[in-house]
């Protein structure tokens, strides 16, 4: 049998972080994928690896793309998955000036970060994996995956997502977390997740990982339920904030800046337009001032969390 991970090249890496995000059902507002593919562009991350899509995908319902070469030749473009490697300089080595990049964004609760993912040592190296969702296959397609980060001797690592919630796309971007290792958990401040019911290749994959003896954190941006067809870059905003202020990377993400004010300016003027969207939308304003006037259950990864389950629950349907 044909090895389905097809090796560009095998970089030179040293217990690397691994970030994961997929296109598709665990990427409301195209957030998690734009949150990966900025962060793969800022630390110039390079392709070494594929996986080949013909035993995991459902061509009828991730079609692959035609496309004309040079203006006559044809050519077909098949759904995959990418395996990137990037090496990250140290925390003090400012990319670029400007704004802080955790301005605007209330730190998640818990302890120092563990040495590993500190920054304190100097660079780190990054395996980087991203693609469209796979509809088959998943035990084959995650063990795959994690094969390469336990034959790298992988530290740790971080799944991007984003949900449809009930808030206000006025409002900074609650990112909420979960970890399986307790000894994880404890020094991000995030909780053991006790959600069950459907899931999709985020929770798999998590739990592959936890398998493997890899810790494994996820990350998920609430994203509002009345612009879900709209990519929001505010949510892949806080995502690339808070995964760059875990792995302890220096990151700035400027141009995801003006495009989360670009997106937040838009979807502002097309709610003015409706009376009933401006009602509703002020009414989640108001709910969510009434949170932040609680600061407790503002930072409270457990009410967070809630969000993420009641997504889940919710679109068990599409699944």
């Amino acid at each position: 049998m044909t090895d389905p991970l097809r090796w560009d090249h095998r970089p030179d890496l040293r217990n690397p972080l691994v970030v994961v995000a997929f296109e598709g059902w665990n990427d409301a507002g195209d957030a998690a994928s734009l949150a990966l593919a900025y962060l793969a562009q800022t630390w110039g991350a390079e392709r070494f690896a594929s996986v080949d899509p013909e035993e995991f995908y459902d061509f009828t319902a991730t079609r692959p793309q035609a496309r004309l070469v040079d203006g006559c030749t044809r050519s077909i473009d098949w759904p995959e998955v990418e395996l990137l490697s990037a090496r990250i300089p140290p925390a003090a080595t400012p990319i670029a000036t400007g704004t802080p990049p955790t301005a605007g964004i209330p730190p998640m609760a818990g302890t120092a970060l563990p040495p590993y993912i500190s920054g304190t040592t100097g660079g780190k190296d990054l395996i980087l994996v991203r693609g469209v969702e796979p509809q088959l296959r998943w035990r084959t397609f995650c063990s795959l995956i994690t094969s390469v980060a336990v034959d790298y001797e992988a530290e740790m690592a971080l799944i991007l997502g984003a949900l449809l919630a009930d808030v206000p796309h006025t409002r900074p971007v609650r990112v909420s977390g979960t970890a399986d290792d307790e000894e994880l958990a404890t020094r991000l401040g995030l909780v053991h997740s006790t959600y069950e019911g459907p899931t999709g290749i985020v929770g798999v994959l998590h739990h592959t990982f936890t398998g493997t003896g890899i810790p494994s954190a996820t990350f998920w941006a609430s994203v509002p339920h009345y612009v879900h067809q709209v990519p929001s870059p505010k949510a892949a905003l806080a995502l690339v904030e808070r995964s760059a202020s875990v792995i302890g990377a220096p990151v700035n993400p400027l141009e995801l800046r003006v495009a989360a004010d670009e997106y937040e300016r838009q979807v502002s003027e097309r709610v003015a337009d409706d009376d009933d969207a401006a009602a509703y939308v002020a009414q989640l304003e108001e709910a969510d001032d009434t949170e932040d006037d609680h600061p407790a259950l503002l930072h409270d990864p457990e009410r967070l969390a809630e969000e993420v389950e009641r997504f889940l629950r919710r679109h068990g349907g599409d699944a």
